[in-house]
């Protein structure tokens, strides 16, 4: 079964979109190694942390090149009419528009310029504001989530990959594996993932399978194992 990132209903496996709110659904793979069930958009696998970029080609990026558009239509709206105007009214229309051009431009821009770094400003203060965070529960400590990362692994020292996020030093971290879960953040939308945790993840009560993915809402709870004995609340601030 696939559970919708949405709406958390279970779908049958093969399915492309949610059957209740039609979102897209996560399309699971084998590991090309230990063949565990994995996301297909993963980096590494959560059970044996093969390295799947070994398997993808990375296609070469290309720059593009901004064509000016302006000449174009300048030489082909204005090709009928120049020659009849330009014996009459050339050297009239040249001297006001070199005169007037100019001063229009230095007027404009100075009072053009102050507003974009006005509102880029103000979208970068709002977005500092979303800070992602997890409060464990257990020691009402509180966790914030790196934000120059799209992907945030949680565990313990000593597996395949090394945890941005690392419960060892919290009460009753055994239960946690040392490579246990993932956030991955896309477009501003955080997802939680089990990347084939012993004890298993468990969102809200509920627990979550192996390459499916939830999305994240503020208050919803997280445990790392069984028990409930390693507990998050995931926040925005």
């Amino acid at each position: 079964m696939i559970v919708c990132p949405n709406c958390n209903r279970q779908n049958p496996d093969g399915a492309v979109q949610c059957e209740n709110c039609y979102t897209p659904l996560p399309q699971t793979t084998n590991c090309p190694n230990c063949g565990a069930t994995i996301q297909t958009d993963a980096s590494f696998c959560g059970q044996c942390g093969f390295n799947l970029q070994q398997q993808i080609g990375i296609p070469a990026m290309n720059e593009e090149t901004n064509n000016p558009a302006q000449p174009q239509p300048a030489s082909s709206g204005g090709a009928a009419e120049t020659p009849e105007l330009s014996g009459e009214t050339s050297a009239p229309d040249l001297g006001v528009a070199s005169s007037a051009f100019p001063d229009v431009s230095l007027e404009k821009e100075p009072l053009e310029t102050p507003e974009p770094p006005a509102a880029s400003g103000a979208a970068a203060t709002h977005l500092q504001v979303e800070q992602a965070s997890l409060l464990h529960i257990q020691t009402n400590r509180q966790i914030e989530l790196p934000q120059q990362l799209t992907v945030i692994h949680l565990g313990k020292p000593g597996g395949a990959i090394p945890p941005d996020i690392d419960v060892s030093g919290f009460p009753d971290s055994a239960v946690v594996s040392r490579v246990h879960a993932d956030i991955r953040v896309e477009g501003g939308i955080y997802y939680l993932e089990d990347v084939g945790s012993s004890n298993g993840t468990y969102v809200n009560h509920t627990p979550l399978p192996i390459g499916n993915r939830h999305r994240l809402r503020a208050g919803d709870r997280i445990a790392l194992g069984k028990e409930d004995k390693v507990s998050f609340i995931f926040q925005l601030s």
